[in-house]
């Protein structure tokens, strides 16, 4: 999700050639914005992240596109940013933009809007809008394949009437970032943020599930969490598999003594969770979250046709073969 969690492990070398900005392919490092824009000064900016998945076959398969797309220029809306076209229009742009980097591996799509005006003031009424998508090489977020160890942060989720949540509003994202160093600094993963009220919302940049007496749980799209794309994809797939599905506001003490915890995102896929605040999470075989994560993995590598639609495959122009 935020591209700023990731890029220290992941240096430079993962952005590819190309982005798309001002409505056409560029190179790179070409796609720059002022420093005196809106959105740089006062985070007047929303985003977007996908994922990409390589085939057997060389093709890449993108998960959810068109929702995707439908919730960004949502969040765009929020910040009343006009886009250069409709969601069908920024779809094409991702796809063509995948055929011209051609990635050679798993990747990450981070579509960008934004204020482009250069005035003083915040103001959002008359400031021009900017567009631009580019990628990463990306596998693993968390970097490492063992259950995450979380810690519940001191730091409180923004508030809905104060910064819409269900958006991907960039200056919001300054609440995921002071949230998850506090994590850091303290020698866990990630953190767990409560809202206003007391309740569980979500990871710094990802929704958290649980598991109790064999029901999957997560907290309400009303509990200041982003609505996301992998966060509804679960929820089907847990219909699909008739396994007991209740969005409820969460208390803070049942992550003590759940059964099982996941967090799940673009960037997190579907990722189990070990501790929180260094208490042992329940079920160390994990099945509710293991049945999840092996069929998630299915679905956006192609292998359930029950959900084909949900990804769209870009077929990549083949290597020119050697000439003598």
């Amino acid at each position: 999700m935020a591209l700023g969690f990731f890029l220290k492990e992941l240096g430079v070398a993962a952005f590819l050639e190309y982005a798309f900005f001002k409505e056409q392919i560029v190179p790179f490092h070409e796609a720059n914005v002022s420093v005196a824009t809106l959105a740089l000064q006062y985070g007047l900016s929303c985003f977007g992240g996908i994922r990409g998945y390589l085939g057997t076959d060389g093709s890449i398969s993108i998960f959810r596109l068109p929702e995707h797309m439908q919730r960004f220029s949502r969040s765009a809306g929020l910040l009343k940013i006009a886009l250069p076209g409709d969601p069908a229009y920024l779809e094409q742009a991702v796809i063509e933009l995948t055929r011209k980097n051609a990635p050679s591996s798993d990747c990450y799509y981070r579509p960008f809007a934004y204020k482009s005006d250069l005035s003083l003031g915040p103001s959002i009424g008359h400031a021009g809008g900017g567009f631009s998508v580019y990628m990463l090489n990306l596998g693993n977020y968390f970097g490492e394949d063992r259950p995450l160890r979380l810690m519940v942060s001191s730091w409180r989720r923004v508030v809905d009437n104060a910064i819409p949540a269900r958006g991907k509003i960039g200056g919001a994202y300054v609440n995921s970032s002071i949230a998850k160093d506090e994590a850091q600094i303290n020698g866990y993963d990630d953190a767990i943020m409560l809202n206003e009220r007391g309740k569980v919302a979500e990871a710094s940049a990802a929704n958290l599930f649980m598991v109790r007496d064999g029901v999957l749980i997560t907290a309400p799209i009303t509990a200041d969490v982003l609505e996301g794309i992998t966060r509804r994809s679960i929820l089907e797939l847990a219909h699909y598999l008739e396994i007991p599905v209740l969005e409820r506001e969460i208390d803070r003490s049942e992550l003590y003594i759940a059964d099982e915890i996941f967090l799940s995102g673009t960037a997190a896929q579907v990722a189990p969770v070990g501790e929180v605040d260094k208490r042992q999470i329940g079920d160390p075989n994990r099945p509710i979250t293991n049945k999840l994560r092996e069929t998630f993995e299915d679905v956006v590598r192609g292998r359930n046709p029950a959900f084909s639609h949900w990804l769209t495959r870009v077929e990549l122009p083949k290597p020119l073969a050697a000439t003598h």
